[in-house]
């Protein structure tokens, strides 16, 4: 670790940079996805069908790149040089949305700055811990909570400037954002780790010194192979968690009741929900986990990811009553359906994605850190294309059919890692599955 990791309430300094340097970066691609699909539809008149391809398409394109963005730091550039280039080119691609000739550009600059932004911005968290560390688990519960915080404030801020005074003051205020999240990286980058690249070379000096350990490169196979498992199946839970920028943003605008006092709720402000449950749900769960490890009761990593997806599954069949009913009625139901909706399957993404990033941290080798954040990445671009592939049921099936296949989904994913713990325990080693 940097000499100049200077302690704040018991973590370095450097966690807090990351957190609001990500909270900023959040909220410009949550402000700017919010607003993706009403833009499609409402304004350059597209099909929902061929704005849900599209929009698929872009989130998962997001998640392709930080495979690349991995390996450009972890064998050219380094983490922080990636993750400057990265904050510049989504700043430019949130100025170019304003032009709507440029709308397939802005995207392609948003898709490339993200996949440099984005592993190496999760790597340097786990840098800032040496191995063994007990922190390490609960600063990725920390820097979550800064994720979700942009990601509240999004739809909020970006949604109701795109929906009441124009489309484009929305993405501007997206890439005003992301400037910020930039500029404070910047100030506060002599707090970070070293760069893996520099840690790279240290232990390669030392490997040619002592010569390799076959013992050492076995584990380092078998852990890489469960997680690059653990991905392919976590995709299907991306894959229906990420109906809330789409078929979702749809229920919430045509089938909810979102009047109150005679004022009407913004459409887009119910993507907030999930990062506000995010806040509150957050220190009960590990309170929870603490209160269950004191009692040798805790979950592994991929039992409890089995149980988010579980979760996740619930959460959509919460959904097929109202559905049932305004498919029946026409009547718009009440928005409290879509608040029962966000609660579950925000437990259910808590028991996943905070353990899967600190898990990737732990397991993976130094020499190949960021790209292997960058497979868990993958796992989210294959979710997110499949998300657009599904969404374009919405048109054609029954709503309450349509929630209970994606329901189905979900419920595949944790069917499979329940089926495979044993497997995954052997293949990453016991000790650093159990952590969470």
């Amino acid at each position: 670790m940097s000499s100049r990791q200077e302690m704040l309430w018991g973590h370095p300094k450097g966690l807090y940079i990351l957190f609001f340097t990500e909270m900023w970066e959040r909220f410009s691609y949550y402000g700017m996805r919010a607003l993706l699909v009403y833009y499609m539809v409402k304004h350059m008149m597209f099909s929902h069908a061929e704005a849900s391809q599209i929009y698929g398409l872009y989130t998962g394109l997001v998640y392709l790149t930080p495979f690349f963005g991995g390996l450009l730091a972890d064998r050219l550039l380094g983490q922080r040089r990636t993750v400057i280039l990265g904050g510049v080119l989504m700043s430019l691609g949130h100025f170019v949305m304003v032009f709507e000739s440029l709308f397939y550009p802005a995207l392609a600059l948003l898709i490339l700055g993200n996949g440099a932004f984005k592993p190496n911005i999760s790597t340097q968290v786990g840098n800032l811990y040496p191995p063994g560390d007990p922190r390490r688990d609960r600063a990725f519960s920390i820097f979550y909570v800064g994720i979700n915080l942009g990601a509240f404030m999004a739809p909020l801020i970006c949604g109701t400037l795109g929906e009441v005074y124009g489309w484009h003051y929305g993405f501007g205020a997206a890439g005003v954002g992301m400037m910020v999240g930039l500029g404070i990286y910047l100030w506060g980058r002599h707090w970070l780790a070293p760069d893996n690249l520099d840690r790279r070379a240290s232990e390669q000096a030392r490997s040619e010194a002592i010569g390799p350990d076959p013992a050492t490169q076995a584990n380092d196979r078998n852990r890489i192979v469960g997680l690059v498992v653990i991905c392919l199946v976590v995709m299907l839970f991306w894959a229906a968690f990420e109906q809330q920028g789409n078929t979702i943003a749809m229920f919430a605008d045509v089938d909810t009741d979102r009047h109150v006092l005679g004022w009407e709720v913004p459409a887009t402000w119910f993507q907030s929900l999930n990062p506000l449950f995010i806040f509150l749900f957050t220190p009960l769960i590990t309170t929870f986990w603490a209160w269950q490890a004191r009692r040798g009761r805790e979950p592994s990593s991929p039992a409890k990811m089995a149980i988010g997806c579980f979760l996740l599954g619930a959460s959509f069949l919460i959904l097929m009553p109202p559905a049932q009913t305004f498919a029946t009625d026409g009547i718009p139901v009440s928005m409290l359906w879509l608040v029962g909706f966000s609660a579950v399957l925000t437990v259910g993404e808590l028991y996943l994605s905070p353990v899967g990033l600190s898990l990737v941290t732990k397991l993976a080798p130094a020499r190949m850190v960021s790209m292997l954040m960058g497979v868990w990445f993958l796992a989210q671009f294959a979710g997110n294309f499949l998300a657009g592939y599904l969404g374009h049921f919405w048109d054609i099936w029954p709503e309450e059919q349509f929630f209970l296949m994606v329901a189905g989904v979900a419920a595949m994913a944790g069917v499979i890692i329940t089926s495979l713990l044993k497997r995954l325990k052997l293949a990453m080693g016991a000790g650093a599955v159990m952590a969470h």
